[in-house]
Protein backbone atom coordinates (compact mmCIF):
# COMPACT_ATOMS: atom_id res chain seq x y z
CA UNK A 1 0.00 0.00 0.00
CA UNK A 2 1.28 3.81 -0.57
CA UNK A 3 0.63 6.29 1.46
CA UNK A 4 2.26 10.18 1.41
CA UNK A 5 2.40 12.64 4.37
CA UNK A 6 1.89 16.42 3.86
CA UNK A 7 3.57 19.18 6.15
CA UNK A 8 4.07 22.86 5.96
CA UNK A 9 7.40 24.65 6.17
CA UNK A 10 8.67 27.68 5.96
CA UNK A 11 11.68 29.03 4.07
CA UNK A 12 13.78 32.01 4.00
CA UNK A 13 16.64 33.67 1.95
CA UNK A 14 18.01 36.70 1.44
CA UNK A 15 18.87 35.98 -2.09
CA UNK A 16 15.20 35.45 -3.50
CA UNK A 17 12.15 33.15 -3.53
CA UNK A 18 13.81 30.53 -5.79
CA UNK A 19 16.64 29.95 -2.98
CA UNK A 20 14.40 29.85 -0.43
CA UNK A 21 12.84 26.88 -1.72
CA UNK A 22 15.61 25.19 -2.43
CA UNK A 23 17.34 25.83 0.50
CA UNK A 24 14.43 24.23 2.21
CA UNK A 25 14.41 21.11 0.31
CA UNK A 26 17.65 20.44 0.99
CA UNK A 27 17.05 21.13 5.01
CA UNK A 28 13.87 19.09 4.71
CA UNK A 29 15.81 15.76 2.54
CA UNK A 30 18.20 16.12 5.98
CA UNK A 31 15.34 14.34 8.29
CA UNK A 32 13.05 13.16 5.67
CA UNK A 33 13.45 10.58 3.71
CA UNK A 34 11.24 9.92 0.09
CA UNK A 35 10.56 13.36 -1.04
CA UNK A 36 8.26 12.98 -3.48
CA UNK A 37 6.62 16.42 -4.45
CA UNK A 38 6.73 20.71 -3.29
CA UNK A 39 3.67 22.73 -3.95
CA UNK A 40 4.71 26.56 -2.91
CA UNK A 41 1.76 27.95 -0.88
CA UNK A 42 2.50 31.11 -0.26
CA UNK A 43 5.79 33.74 -1.08
CA UNK A 44 6.09 36.84 0.87
CA UNK A 45 8.98 39.37 1.18
CA UNK A 46 10.16 41.92 4.17
CA UNK A 47 11.01 45.46 2.71
CA UNK A 48 13.11 47.72 4.61
CA UNK A 49 14.31 50.97 2.84
CA UNK A 50 12.40 50.44 -0.43
CA UNK A 51 14.42 47.28 -1.03
CA UNK A 52 13.73 43.73 -0.43
CA UNK A 53 16.13 42.18 2.64
CA UNK A 54 14.14 38.66 3.12
CA UNK A 55 12.13 36.57 0.89
CA UNK A 56 10.07 33.72 2.41
CA UNK A 57 7.76 30.80 0.56
CA UNK A 58 5.33 28.68 2.43
CA UNK A 59 5.62 25.48 1.27
CA UNK A 60 3.52 22.02 1.22
CA UNK A 61 6.48 19.30 1.52
CA UNK A 62 4.88 15.85 0.40
CA UNK A 63 7.07 12.75 1.16
CA UNK A 64 5.87 8.71 0.79
CA UNK A 65 5.81 6.95 4.16
CA UNK A 66 7.40 3.49 3.78
CA UNK A 67 4.45 0.86 5.54
CA UNK A 68 6.45 -1.11 7.98
CA UNK A 69 7.13 -4.93 7.01
CA UNK A 70 4.34 -6.85 8.85
CA UNK A 71 6.59 -9.23 11.76
CA UNK A 72 6.35 -12.55 11.38
CA UNK A 73 6.16 -14.26 14.49
CA UNK A 74 8.54 -17.39 14.80
CA UNK A 75 8.28 -20.43 17.32
CA UNK A 76 10.75 -18.69 19.31
CA UNK A 77 8.94 -15.39 19.60
CA UNK A 78 5.81 -17.16 21.05
CA UNK A 79 5.27 -16.85 25.02
CA UNK A 80 6.03 -20.20 26.92
CA UNK A 81 3.36 -20.92 29.80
Amino acid sequence: MKSEKHIKITGYSNLSWKDAIVRSIEEASKTLENLTEVKVLSQSAKIQSNKIIEYSVDLEIIFQIQSAEPKLISSDDSDSL
